[in-house]
């Protein structure tokens, strides 16, 4: 008020007049008293400023232009560009801390979360989500949806399925149950749930979560939500063989992110379409897809799903006969150390396998480790194995083979660990291991007969429709 009355040149009679006296805007003026609403209503008026402003400090064009900043911080990030958004998101944060301003602390979090996602840096981004989620924690659960997906990602990316769908379900649920029917807040949800399950195995699962994304997608009206949508759609579909439709879903996908120049989410649509020509049989259309994603991603520096998509980029390069470019393509993103040779798989009680009986399998190191894209990791791990078997090197075949049960145990990726025991179980029977062999073989049924019934429980309950 002294700063504001100074500048404009006002006694304190005639900031004051008519309501108030000049002895009450001494009072407020030393801190003795704080005014009232009206009180504060006059002055803000006489003083030409807003209320809130004369209350807090904050200039409403400070709060706007950092709203802004913000905005701009995003566009920088949807364009690939992860480090220099998260430069702009940091100092943005700064800037809403010093004007005590939460909601927009908690929307640079999320920036800074989503960056750190891109980079590949999980425990930095999961920090980064938990910190908006406090900074939430009194608003409604649709308010903290982002910063919960959010995390729910981290945690998928580090191979931790399970609590990935933990998260996502437990929202869920709670949404549901206090009807808090959010379209925005559920198709998020309902759409981050697909991929955990899908890794888990837990297909009729993510069909459902796809079918209640879609009843929600019309009464939506963010282009990027819709979009993720799609392509999550586009993932249930593949499952069930309908590529056709899959390819049409990502192809909407693709529209809306070339429309809203989002190059990350783009890049992604391009991944996911050279998995459904591999799976289609059309090797060299998924070639293609997959090099214009590795290019796309490794332009922006998204480190860790470059190497993922290099993966897949293996694995139809094996399929195609370009065996050492795929073996030259995989060792870097694993860096093993040279592991001894592994003993037949030991099973637990009830079949569960607990990984070579001479110890841990060699964990994996640069691009991919069993925190770090473990499902990507064991499944690099199975490709050097076939490649190897190929060549009919079966030592180091079985060597990666148990590598591989390793990481996606820890994961849970319930179908890559009933394919791999297959292909163990195979390599073990050749050699003479019958007993190991049929170890392996009970371990992975144990794993496809009931999917993802061992590992989540009830399915979350759907919202009601609309009337």
């Amino acid at each position: 008020m002294l700063r504001l009355r100074t500048e404009r040149g006002l006694t304190q009679r005639q900031l004051a007049e008519p309501a108030y006296t000049a002895a009450y805007v001494s009072t407020l003026e030393a801190g003795r008293v704080r005014p009232s609403d009206a009180a504060l209503r006059h002055l803000a008026e006489r003083l030409g400023t807003s209320p809130d402003e004369l209350a807090t400090g904050r200039s409403p064009r400070a709060a706007s232009e950092l709203r802004m900043g913000l905005t701009d911080a995003r566009r920088t990030l949807t364009t690939g560009a992860a480090r220099d958004a998260a430069e702009a998101f940091a100092a943005l944060l700064d800037r809403a801390r010093h004007l005590a301003l939460p909601a927009e602390q908690a929307t640079a979090l999320l920036g800074l979360g989503d960056c750190a996602l891109e980079s590949g840096e999980l425990a930095a981004a999961r920090e980064r989500f938990e910190e908006a989620e406090r900074l939430l924690a009194d608003e409604p659960l649709p308010r903290r949806v982002p910063a919960i997906r959010g995390r729910a990602t981290a945690h998928l990316l580090a191979g931790e399925l399970r609590y990935s769908c933990y998260l996502l379900e437990s929202a869920l649920d709670e949404l549901n149950a206090a009807g808090l029917h959010d379209p925005d807040a559920l198709l998020l949800l309902y759409t981050a749930a697909i991929a955990p399950y899908m890794d888990m195995g837990a297909h009729a699962r993510a069909a459902q979560a796809a079918e209640l994304a879609l009843a929600l997608a019309p009464r939506v009206a963010d282009p990027v939500l819709v979009a993720g949508m799609h392509r999550g759609v586009a993932r249930t579909l593949i499952a069930e063989g309908r590529m056709a439709e899959a390819d049409a879903s990502l192809a909407k996908a693709q529209e809306l992110y070339q429309q809203l120049h989002i190059h990350t989410d783009l890049a992604h649509c391009h991944w996911m379409r050279g998995y459904v020509h591999a799976q289609d049989g059309d090797l060299p259309r998924a070639e293609e897809e997959l090099r214009t994603a590795r290019s796309m991603l490794a332009s922006k520096r998204a480190a860790l799903f470059t190497v993922q998509v290099e993966v897949e980029l293996a694995d139809v390069l094996r399929r195609r006969g370009k065996t050492d470019e795929a073996r030259e393509l995989l060792r870097p993103l694993l860096a093993t150390t040279a592991p001894t040779r592994a003993e037949p798989v030991a099973t637990a009680p009830g079949g569960a396998a607990t990984g070579p009986a001479t110890g841990p399998a060699p964990e994996p190191g640069g691009g991919l480790t069993a925190e770090r894209g473990a499902v990507h990791a064991g499944g690099a791990h199975r490709l050097l194995g076939l490649i190897a078997e190929e060549r009919g090197d079966l030592e180091a075949a079985e060597e990666h083979y148990c590598a591989a049960l390793s990481l996606l145990e820890r994961s849970g990726a319930a179908g890559d660990l009933a394919d791999l025991c297959r292909l163990l179980g195979d390599l073990l029977r050749r050699t003479g291991r019958v007993e190991a062999a049929l170890d392996a073989y009970r371990t992975g049924l144990g794993h496809r007969a009931a999917p993802g019934t061992t590992t989540l429980g009830p399915a979350p309950a759907g919202p009601p429709a609309p009337h």
